[in-house]
């Protein structure tokens, strides 16, 4: 599908006990080491030469740019479509949208519908690494710059993308799955609810969980069962996990995915179960602050995507003889939410800020 755009309960958690108390202390030391990772550019960051660092202007004529992520039913994409749209209108440039709809096949047709056409510079989140290897090739043979959003299309050494924006993704999976096991003191059982197995972002953050749960023998894995991002899977898992297993201590998947196990939790009056996010979407924070979720991390659309047309934009505009070297990849930040920081958060993402 295409499109074009100008431009708590209580009884869940007792705050009064002093072990709430202590885990919501090793949440808030978490999300001071996410920002510290942010700031070093996170853990697998290669050095990159110095840049120029001059300010990237505003085009004085219209730019062209073809966009595709996921699929806009997920919110964090829908999100990235307003922070696209919202940041191209700054820097005149015209988004077409091309909405795959979570299927890797249909966004195969429509990037081959892309590469067809002649763009100042494309932005694509792949459904699944190397799917779309070809169409891409032929864009970049074709002079068209292509940023490369949260999950590889292919391997940085295997295709000629102009930059990489994402999250450290093992980093987030490990940290929330930290405060997770650190709230249940190191003993119990928990669930782990994946997206596509293909993305690459779900890799890395299922490479975080499991780094964490290597280092607690007490922790017992029930499942890490895929559910596509699809929340409609994630309530059939949910609905089975919960006539299976009588004690589930906590679970881990994205926002989304998250909440819509927390309503079938509600559903079962299964509300002892914690829940640890990531992205960080405004519903998510809202119910860590009310405690329904405890923890979640901010994948920052906004500047994934935000980002994606800044980068354009100085590529579409630099002179042919000293063309636009961004880093081959730039890792973007996002620190783990708490009580002290989500009013802040909320109103950078209505600002598509972060």
């Amino acid at each position: 599908m295409e499109t074009n755009a100008t431009g708590g309960d209580d009884r869940r958690h007792p705050r009064n006990d002093e072990s709430w108390r202590s885990n919501r202390r090793d949440v808030i030391r978490l999300a001071a080491a996410s920002m510290v990772a942010s700031l070093t550019g996170g853990l697998h960051a290669a050095p990159v030469a110095a840049t120029t660092g001059a300010p990237i202007r505003r085009s004085n004529k219209p730019l062209r740019a073809a966009f595709s992520n996921i699929g806009l039913q997920v919110s964090w994409c829908a999100q990235g479509k307003e922070a696209a749209e919202f940041w191209g209108k700054l820097f005149n440039v015209d988004v077409t949208w091309f909405d795959p709809e979570l299927s890797a096949t249909q966004q195969l047709a429509a990037v081959e519908e892309m590469a067809s056409r002649d763009w100042d510079f494309v932005a694509i989140q792949a459904v699944e690494i190397d799917t779309l290897v070809a169409p891409v090739n032929r864009m970049i043979d074709a002079g068209i710059p292509v940023i490369d959003m949260d999950t590889l299309i292919a391997p940085l050494d295997q295709i000629g993308v102009h930059t990489f924006l994402a999250p450290d993704n093992e980093f987030m999976g490990a940290a929330v799955t930290e405060a997770l096991v650190n709230a249940i003191g190191g003993v119990g059982t928990i669930i782990m609810t994946q997206g596509a197995l293909g993305h690459t972002g779900a890799q890395g953050r299922a490479r975080g969980f499991e780094s964490v749960i290597a280092q607690h023998p007490n922790i017992e894995v029930l499942s890490t069962e895929p559910a596509d991002w699809d929340q409609a899977k994630v309530v059939q898992l949910w609905e089975s996990y919960l006539d299976t297993y009588p004690n589930i201590s906590a679970a881990f998947h994205n926002d989304d995915m998250a909440l819509a196990a927390l309503e079938v939790m509600r559903a079962r009056n299964r509300t002892e179960i914690l829940i640890g996010g990531v992205d960080a979407m405004a519903l998510a924070i809202q119910a860590v602050v009310d405690g329904s979720m405890y923890a979640t991390v901010r994948n920052s659309s906004c500047r994934i995507h935000g980002g994606a047309i800044v980068a354009g934009v100085e590529a579409a505009l630099a002179r042919k003889k000293t063309p636009a070297t961004p880093p081959r990849q730039i890792i973007v930040d996002g620190p783990i939410v708490t009580q002290v920081n989500a009013p802040g958060l909320l109103w950078m993402e209505d600002h598509f800020l972060i």
